[in-house]
């Protein structure tokens, strides 16, 4: 009698299948749509190959193209086996290493045949004419299992040196698998070592869905030392009309790009000179003390309290805090000494005492927060106490890793901890969630609300844990943040070694998402560096400590605004908010009339005398971002007028000079103000 299992579907039905039966034999039992649209499966919640039959009973999802996520992943890891069969194809001798999916994409790891150069951009073109021969092709994707010497004799025998090096290191008995493009001993058959899932075959794929994007340098295993191998990027979608959307958001982000903007409008450079550090120009900086400015009142108006700490706190205090335990190889820590320096040498170092003592570059603020707390003796009806910082601080990131003003070494932050009794952590978190929702509404943007929770590698109790999540928890759903409306999510493992943290994730003009604000539960750093209140019993106790902030750092939010703005920034951000300019030069002296009544009015203007025709003026004024440009000749001389081009709007407006200056004054008024 045939053994038969059954398999448990979503809906709550239950088909009994024969043993050997497999995912597309289920999709095929329901109905031919499902058949042609399942992509692969969820068998026991665990992603798999369509073909792989089931091992026994089972409960079963099929993977269509509506499960976005799953089917995108399974694209893209199918495109970068596709890739590397491609370029094995065209130029034999080609080696292999590796080629994850990505967040947009996939890249494949590959190394040239001796006999010719490192691949190129001119490379690009025939390898995706290859690709989509093979997807076309409707190949048959095959797992196999095979054993730890197998795979090390093929790729021996092959020259694949990379994959016979990674084969040799992977552990005796354990389940090995490989993938077949082709049937398995079929001309034209190709394999690679993989874990999977793959899709059933590659004509699972829109060979109008991919396009390969650019070749970089890598290093065999990411070491330096190793042999050098050209990695090809490429993305994939689904669809066409997934990848064109793709490419116009590319196209509109490179438009948008904060590097290019901050040269084109003279608001901050980079140099190796302060590498990751940010030299602001004086437009930048106008846009900086404008957000520092809006930052204060609304803090200010919370009952948060500035505070200005130290840059350098000996290394004892980040051993006390645990910073210097888990995050060391992120911190700049000077010795606390001169270094001395022998001058009869040319070009000689400083050198510096085995004994030396050690000071470190703060990289973020809170210690230093707890050391303001603990100065007097705190009652708990002092409690809550917020303290804020408009802190500067740095962080070792890898030289590789810096990008603009998104990732710096050297940032300030609009920091502020508050230190609360147990009953008040949700109220606190609760009135911040209010705060954030009203910062980033002033600012135009959309966003989610994400819960991190606690990492494996931690300090704090279970307990403590339980109870921090579930404070912010509570605090969302008083703030009626809890749902599909602020894109609710909880991210197990994501939080810091120190405390759980909700994080708003900030949408932009073109789609991107930013994670900027965070506020944090943290149990854990009043007990280490021993912070205290006295509470309504006479004994000592332990505050809650919540970290915060709403911009994040400036010099990211910065960038943010940049982009999202594609430059043209509000008004009231903006550096210069108008220009008056001239047609004729006998309305100069009506012009400097004009700059001075807007200086007056508090206006950021500037004038343009120049002998220069207007249409070059507002072209010029246009690429800076200017808001607003005032043109006045002759005639707006005689009737005190001003004709005013607004950026991005067709056709000037002639208005009173008035009624223009009290426009301006209006669209200069902060959001915070009006």
């Amino acid at each position: 009698m045939t053994e038969l299992l059954k398999i448990s579907l979503p809906d709550g039905s239950t088909r009994e299948m024969e043993r050997g039966s497999t995912p597309a034999d289920v999709a095929a039992a329901i109905g031919p749509g499902l058949a042609k649209a399942a992509l692969a499966a969820r068998v026991n919640g665990e992603l798999r190959d369509l073909n792989r039959p089931f091992e026994g009973d089972a409960e079963l999802a099929l993977v269509t193209a509506r499960d976005e996520a799953d089917a995108l992943e399974l694209a893209r890891h199918d495109f970068a086996h596709v890739l590397a069969e491609a370029v094995q194809s065209l130029w034999p001798g080609t080696q292999i290493t590796f080629g994850p999916a990505t967040d947009d994409g996939f890249y494949y790891d590959v190394k040239a045949p001796d006999n010719r150069e490192p691949f190129g951009m001119d490379d690009l073109p025939a390898i995706e004419e290859e690709m989509r021969r093979i997807i076309r092709a409707d190949k048959p994707l095959v797992r196999e299992v095979w054993s730890r010497a197998q795979l090390i004799d093929k790729w021996e025998a092959e020259g694949e040196t990379f994959k016979a090096e990674w084969a040799q290191e992977l552990p005796e008995g354990e389940e090995l698998t490989v993938y077949h493009s082709g049937n398995p001993g079929e001309e034209g058959s190709w394999l690679d070592m993989c874990r999977g899932p793959h899709l059933a075959s590659t004509g699972k794929l829109d060979p109008q869905a991919f396009k390969l994007m650019r070749v970089a340098g890598a290093y065999w295993r990411g070491d330096q030392n190793n042999a050098q191998l050209t990695r090809i990027y490429g993305t994939g979608w689904l669809n066409k009309k997934q990848l064109d959307a793709h490419l116009h958001k590319l196209e509109e982000a490179a438009k948008r790009d904060h590097r290019k903007l901050g040269r084109e409008m003279d608001l901050f450079h980079l140099q190796e000179e302060a590498h990751g550090s940010v030299f602001w120009h004086p437009k930048g900086y106008r846009i900086w003390r404008e957000l520092e400015a809006y930052m204060r009142r609304r803090m200010d108006g919370s009952g948060y309290r500035e505070i200005k700490t130290p840059q350098l706190m000996d290394v004892r205090q980040w051993e006390r805090s645990g910073h210097w335990g888990k995050y060391a190889e992120n911190m700049f820590a000077v010795p606390d000494m001169v270094p001395e320096v022998d001058e009869s040498e040319a070009g000689s170092h400083p050198t510096v005492a085995a004994d030396a003592a050690w000071m470190a570059i703060k990289p973020m603020n809170c210690p230093a927060h707890v050391l303001v707390f603990k100065q007097g003796i705190t009652s708990y009806r002092d409690l809550p106490i917020r303290l804020g910082e408009m802190g500067c601080c740095h962080r070792n990131e890898p030289h590789g890793a810096l990008h603009g003003l998104m990732r710096v070494r050297q940032f300030t932050q609009d920091d502020a901890h508050i230190f609360a009794r147990e009953d008040q952590v949700v109220e606190e978190v609760r009135a911040f969630c209010q705060l954030a929702d009203s910062v980033y509404k002033d600012f135009g943007f959309s966003y989610h609300v994400k819960l991190a929770l606690r990492p494996e590698k931690r300090f704090g109790s279970d307990a403590d844990w339980d109870k921090a999540e579930q404070e912010l928890r509570d605090a969302v759903a008083e703030a009626g943040m809890d749902n599909d409306d602020f894109g609710w999510e909880e991210l197990p493992g994501e939080g810091a070694f120190y405390a759980p943290k909700l994080e708003w994730h900030l949408t932009d003009a073109i789609g991107r998402t930013w994670q900027v604000g965070t506020i944090q539960g943290d149990r854990v750093l009043p007990d280490r560096l021993d912070a205290s209140y006295v509470g309504e019993d006479g004994e000592k106790h332990r505050p809650v400590m919540l970290h915060r902030a709403i911009f994040g750092s400036y010099e990211r939010f910065i960038g943010i605004l940049i982009e999202h703005f594609a430059g043209r920034l509000p008004c009231w951000l903006a550096p210069v908010q108008a220009v008056v300019a001239t047609i004729v030069s006998d309305a100069d002296d009506y012009a400097r009339e004009v700059t001075a009544k807007l200086e007056a009015a508090g206006i950021r203007v500037e004038s343009d005398l120049r002998n220069e025709k207007i249409n070059y003026k507002v072209r010029e004024h246009s690429l800076q971002k200017v808001p607003h440009l005032l043109v006045v000749g002759k005639r707006e001389a005689e009737e005190g007028t001003v004709a005013v081009r607004t950026l991005g709007e067709q056709h000037q407006k002639v208005m009173s000079l008035d009624e223009a200056l009290a426009m301006l004054k209006d669209e200069a008024t902060p959001p915070d103000l009006r």
